[in-house]
Protein backbone atom coordinates (compact mmCIF):
# COMPACT_ATOMS: atom_id res chain seq x y z
CA UNK A 1 0.00 0.00 0.00
CA UNK A 2 1.32 3.37 -1.00
CA UNK A 3 0.89 6.60 0.97
CA UNK A 4 -1.38 7.97 -1.76
CA UNK A 5 -3.58 4.87 -1.57
CA UNK A 6 -3.88 5.29 2.18
CA UNK A 7 -4.72 8.98 1.90
CA UNK A 8 -7.64 8.13 -0.39
CA UNK A 9 -9.24 5.99 2.31
CA UNK A 10 -8.56 8.60 4.99
CA UNK A 11 -10.34 11.54 3.34
CA UNK A 12 -12.36 12.07 6.49
CA UNK A 13 -9.29 13.13 8.48
CA UNK A 14 -10.03 16.32 10.35
CA UNK A 15 -6.40 17.48 10.62
CA UNK A 16 -3.80 17.69 7.88
CA UNK A 17 -0.93 17.28 10.34
CA UNK A 18 -2.13 13.98 11.80
CA UNK A 19 0.70 11.70 12.97
CA UNK A 20 -0.74 8.80 10.97
CA UNK A 21 0.35 10.32 7.67
CA UNK A 22 3.80 11.16 9.04
CA UNK A 23 4.12 7.57 10.27
CA UNK A 24 3.20 6.28 6.81
CA UNK A 25 5.87 8.54 5.30
CA UNK A 26 8.49 7.24 7.74
CA UNK A 27 7.49 3.66 6.97
CA UNK A 28 7.79 4.34 3.25
CA UNK A 29 11.25 5.92 3.60
CA UNK A 30 12.81 3.68 6.26
CA UNK A 31 11.16 0.26 6.15
CA UNK A 32 9.47 -0.49 2.82
CA UNK A 33 11.50 -2.23 0.15
CA UNK A 34 11.20 -0.68 -3.30
CA UNK A 35 11.29 -2.53 -6.61
CA UNK A 36 12.94 0.41 -8.36
CA UNK A 37 15.78 0.24 -5.80
CA UNK A 38 16.31 -3.50 -6.36
CA UNK A 39 14.64 -4.42 -3.08
CA UNK A 40 16.46 -1.81 -1.00
CA UNK A 41 14.77 0.72 1.20
CA UNK A 42 15.19 4.45 0.56
CA UNK A 43 17.30 4.83 3.70
CA UNK A 44 19.77 2.18 2.51
CA UNK A 45 20.10 3.99 -0.80
CA UNK A 46 21.15 7.07 1.22
CA UNK A 47 23.59 5.01 3.34
CA UNK A 48 21.41 5.23 6.43
CA UNK A 49 21.69 1.99 8.39
CA UNK A 50 18.78 0.81 10.48
CA UNK A 51 19.84 -2.11 12.60
CA UNK A 52 18.46 -3.99 15.56
CA UNK A 53 15.38 -6.02 16.32
CA UNK A 54 13.06 -3.04 16.66
CA UNK A 55 13.71 -0.87 13.60
CA UNK A 56 11.13 1.75 14.67
CA UNK A 57 12.98 2.21 17.96
CA UNK A 58 16.27 2.58 16.08
CA UNK A 59 14.84 5.32 13.87
CA UNK A 60 13.43 7.17 16.89
CA UNK A 61 16.73 6.91 18.76
CA UNK A 62 18.69 8.15 15.74
CA UNK A 63 16.29 11.09 15.32
CA UNK A 64 16.64 12.06 18.98
CA UNK A 65 20.46 12.00 18.73
CA UNK A 66 20.49 14.39 15.78
CA UNK A 67 18.09 16.91 17.36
Amino acid sequence: MDIRDREKTMLSLKKVNTPILKGMQIYHDYFKQHKCLNGKISAEQCNIKIEGENKWLTVIQNASKSS
